[in-house]
């Protein structure tokens, strides 16, 4: 082999070996214990776009379903504009009370939220990257990475399963969670097949070359 491409074959070899180290070196690692649960089911708080349904026990004219207005408001007749942002529905049955006590001996009143729409985005957890449909979900209690997973129709061909990773907003931030997701999948090893909470990401990345993933 002549002296000049021998030469060349080093620098290129060198290059290649430098990149993957600086590659490396730039992924941040995720952690790969189990990831803190910050979520706590709380009452209810109405919101802007809210559905409800107030409900006057043996008044019918004054039963009825509205909607929360972008200013936070809801119109009740007898009573005029009502604040109902920021509210439970058991304290706005309380003001709604309170109001018709002029009209209504006794009033017995009752809120129901009949379509979240507040909360539509806010409670919710999304999978991303390679799998074969993307998804974002509303969340319910007890939903697990699997879960999350098999509704998005399983790993894509070209996802590196084991390298997913768990997106989570923590006390400290958004921390990175490891996710051992082939190991889930095909060898019932669930360790980390870790409970979700509002607003998770998970994320599948492409399988590597470099990792000899392919």
């Amino acid at each position: 082999m002549k002296p000049m491409i021998k030469l060349q074959m080093l620098n290129l070899s060198g290059l290649l070996a430098f990149g993957l180290v600086v590659s490396c070196a730039t992924v941040p690692v995720a952690i790969t214990e189990a990831p803190e649960l910050t979520y706590k089911k709380q009452a209810y708080v109405i919101g802007v776009g809210d559905q409800l349904r107030i409900d006057v026990w043996r008044n019918v004219d004054l039963t009825r379903e509205v909607s929360v207005r972008p200013d936070g408001f809801i119109t009740m007749p007898l009573m005029g504009d009502v604040k109902a942002e920021g509210l439970t529905p058991e304290r706005l049955a309380a003001v709604v009370g309170q109001e018709l006590k002029g009209v209504i001996k006794t009033p017995e009143v009752a809120v129901t939220v009949s379509n979240p729409v507040s909360v539509a985005y806010q409670f919710r957890v999304r999978a991303l990257g390679q799998v074969n449909q993307p998804i974002s979900m509303a969340f319910s209690e007890g939903l697990t990475v699997m879960d999350l997973i098999l509704a998005a129709g399983g790993v894509g061909p070209f996802g590196a399963a084991n390298r997913t990773v768990l997106n989570r907003l923590t006390r400290a931030g958004y921390v990175e969670y490891l996710v051992q997701l082939n190991d889930i999948l095909l060898k019932g090893q669930i360790s980390t097949n870790y409970l979700l909470q509002p607003g998770d990401i998970l994320t599948i990345p492409e399988k590597s070359f470099w990792r000899g993933e392919f």
